[in-house]
């Protein structure tokens, strides 16, 4: 018989823990929530200072019966939900159902599933913090409000289906925002003049500087034509050269929302994806005889900070792995985010001596992925900056300047392990220029000028929505991934291309919100309410006087809204073709995976089929058909034969119309990182990338 019961959510969190405490603890899964406010109505009296009326959730009382039999056979009851203020709420609502005193130490929190960390938390149980569960509380009543309210009344003026939330509403306004000022934009002409020098036998390039040592911006091709008429001849000076050393430190370990970021730069994963992997990743993996093990820390933290025992793991695995002279030295300090609020550690693994290439053999390919990630980040994080030889030659021809840059690698430090991606620049590399002093001569081989344009900001991948979102202090670590995964969901944005658009839908959605409750899309306002549920967590102010504060504006915008919306009627788009079954004009229509025809005489025609995407292109196969694009289950376009199944053609690579000039059979066009390159199917012709 246990003397004692732990709680955990998951059933594989639950089977790791039993194993580290013993025979003495009997461990079991609530499965997440045992209590919530009702689906079926508002669940909050707001005329009883915002009493939030908790009901069992359905299909949990299976679950909660077996907690309290569990319960009643042991001498104390340790509650061990997440560290953060959900896991906190979960613990409350199941003290509730199991008539436990909150007061009493029953509250047990680790950052890690470890032997050691589970063994140290279990010395240190304490009371459940209430400040915390009620910022969750103040939380969920906020966005049953907002929803509750919003949600009917635009299921009544537009559609069935949509929904209004305070951090999804703004997430949509920013991409919207986004695509106004591409719609707005302006391209501007810029021009560049690109010069290739010799010195003896060696090349290099220089870019165009200035007049007489100051910088000189090319708007026209006349000022460029002005620029070449001053240029004497092919020979060219050295005037100055300028070398330095210059360091790079690495970036620091990950947080939820720059985990998400990377995850998604390099490993092209959605945030969605990212968390469920994490989950699995920190929750525990079967590793043989050794058992399940916890991979990493707990994976939503907007914290950098490391723990002294995690940090001479890595400097002695460093040491031993690399030689001293890699190790960091001293400690950066590291920027703490004004919102942060550093709960936990970052994210990390949970052991450096467990190398990615040591437990490749019990992970699953993306799991495996994304380990390595946290890993290399982490060990990265705690090693020397690099040391970079950086060179900057300036070139003259009487008054004009060109200017040329060299860098090179002289210390890799910490990028002998990873380099961070990023959104908008390439990864550094070693640009070498020949050995220069100042007055010599060097000759001109070619200068060429170029006309540009000024680009449009860039959609939003993504990496950047979540970057953005947690610059402007708007949501938690926790929130991020739901956010995005459910305004696509609702129809607001698609993807095209990794990169979100809006929807006529979501731009109609974003103008009403506007219009009758501007609050719910001003991003300060919305910063500030995550501040003030911060101060709520910090035990600085009641949850009921932040609610009541909000709502007393907020009922007037839906009074006002309930009276004065109108009634939109949103027409579907006609797909320019007629039903072959009953003759009637077929339109586009938005399902959960996305846009599909289907008949306007529905309901009396119920006839659908999807949306056939011509590339061009005969199939080389049968000869007869046409490739088509589409979709598999996971979303991933792949091309085919409209003649299906009787032709059974199937290409990832998108084909074209040429044929191979080498062997005359299909070429495709595969995407790399540096450009599309055209290649043959069946030989070893490649065509340079098209970027």
């Amino acid at each position: 018989m246990a003397d004692y019961l732990v709680i955990v959510e998951s059933p594989a969190k639950a089977k790791t823990i039993e194993r580290y405490l013993g025979k003495k603890y009997k461990v079991r899964a609530s499965m997440g929530h045992v209590r919530d406010l009702p689906k079926s109505q508002m669940g909050v009296d707001v005329e009883n200072e915002f009493e939030p009326k908790y009901i069992t959730i359905r299909g949990k009382g299976p679950v909660l019966k077996e907690l309290k039999t569990a319960a009643k056979k042991v001498k104390k009851i340790f509650l061990a939900a997440d560290p953060d203020r959900e896991g906190e709420a979960i613990a409350w609502h199941l003290a509730h159902s199991l008539d436990m005193d909150t007061a009493s130490e029953c509250r047990v929190v680790f950052n890690e599933i470890t032997k050691d960390a589970i063994k140290e938390s279990f010395k240190h149980p304490r009371a459940i913090n209430m400040d915390l569960v009620d910022a969750q509380q103040a939380r969920r009543i906020l966005d049953r409000l907002v929803g509750y309210n919003i949600s009917p009344l635009l299921w009544k003026k537009v559609k069935k289906g949509l929904s209004a939330g305070r951090v999804q509403s703004v997430a949509v306004r920013l991409i919207i925002d986004r695509e106004n000022e591409i719609k707005s934009f302006i391209p501007e002409e810029y021009w560049s003049i690109e010069a290739e020098f010799t010195k003896g036998k060696e090349t290099f390039q220089a870019s165009f500087y200035g007049i007489d040592g100051k910088k000189v911006e090319l708007k026209t091709e006349a000022d460029v034509k002005n620029v070449l008429s001053q240029v004497k001849g092919k020979a060219f000076e050295i005037d100055k050269v300028t070398k330095k050393e210059r360091k790079r430190n690495p970036a620091p370990p990950f947080t939820t929302s720059s985990l998400q970021q990377e995850a998604a730069r390099k490993l092209n994963f959605r945030a969605k994806k990212t968390m469920m992997l994490a989950q699995q990743l920190y929750e525990g993996i079967e590793m043989g005889k050794q058992g399940t093990v916890g991979f990493i820390t707990y994976m939503r933290t907007d914290s950098t900070r490391i723990s002294e025992v995690a940090k001479n793991e890595a400097n002695d695995y460093i040491q031993n792995k690399y030689g001293k002279e890699f190790v960091k030295q001293t400690e950066r300090k590291e920027k703490k985010q004004q919102k942060s609020q550093d709960a936990h550690e970052a994210i990390r693994p949970t052991s450096t001596l467990r190398d990615p290439s040591s437990v490749k053999e019990f992970l699953s390919r993306d799991q495996y992925r994304l380990y390595k990630l946290i890993w290399e980040r982490f060990v990265a994080s705690e090693m020397s900056p690099a040391v970079m030889d950086t060179m900057s030659v300036d070139i003259v021809n009487g008054s004009v300047m060109f200017r040329a840059t060299g860098s090179k690698v002289k210390f890799p430090g910490f990028m002998k392990v990873y380099v961070e991606g990023s959104d908008d620049q390439k990864e550094e590399k070693d640009k070498f220029l020949p050995a220069l002093v100042e007055k010599d001569k060097v000759k001109s081989e070619s200068i060429e000028s170029n006309q540009h344009f000024t680009q449009p900001p860039p959609r939003y991948t993504e990496a950047r929505l979540v970057k953005t979102l947690e610059e402007l202090g708007i949501g938690r670590p926790s929130t991020y991934a739901p956010t995005l995964d459910t305004i696509q969901r609702r129809g607001y944005v698609t993807l095209d291309n990794k990169r979100f658009i809006p929807t006529e839908l979501g731009e109609i959605v974003l103008e009403l919100v506007r219009e009758f409750f501007p609050d719910i899309i001003d991003v300060e306002f919305t910063v500030n309410m995550e501040r003030s549920l911060d101060d709520i967590e910090e035990g600085n102010v009641k949850w009921e006087k932040i609610i009541e504060k909000f709502y007393l504006d907020f009922e007037k915008h839906l009074e006002k809204a309930e009276n004065e919306m109108e009634k939109i009627e949103i027409r579907d788009e006609p797909a320019g073709e007629d039903c072959e079954e009953c003759g009637h004009a077929m339109v586009y229509k938005m399902g959960r995976y996305g846009k599909f025809m289907a008949c306007s005489n529905f309901p009396d025609c119920r006839n659908t089929k999807p949306i056939v995407k011509e590339i061009g292109v005969k199939c080389p196969k049968c000869e007869k058909g046409n490739i088509i694009e589409r979709k598999s289950k996971k979303k991933r376009i792949f091309y085919g034969c409209d003649q299906y199944p009787e032709c059974d053609f199937l290409s990832w690579d998108k084909p074209i119309e040429r044929r191979c000039p080498k062997c005359t059979e299909l070429l495709v066009e595969k995407k790399l990182k540096k450009g599309n390159q055209i290649q043959c199917v069946n030989c070893d012709y490649k065509e340079e990338p098209q970027k």
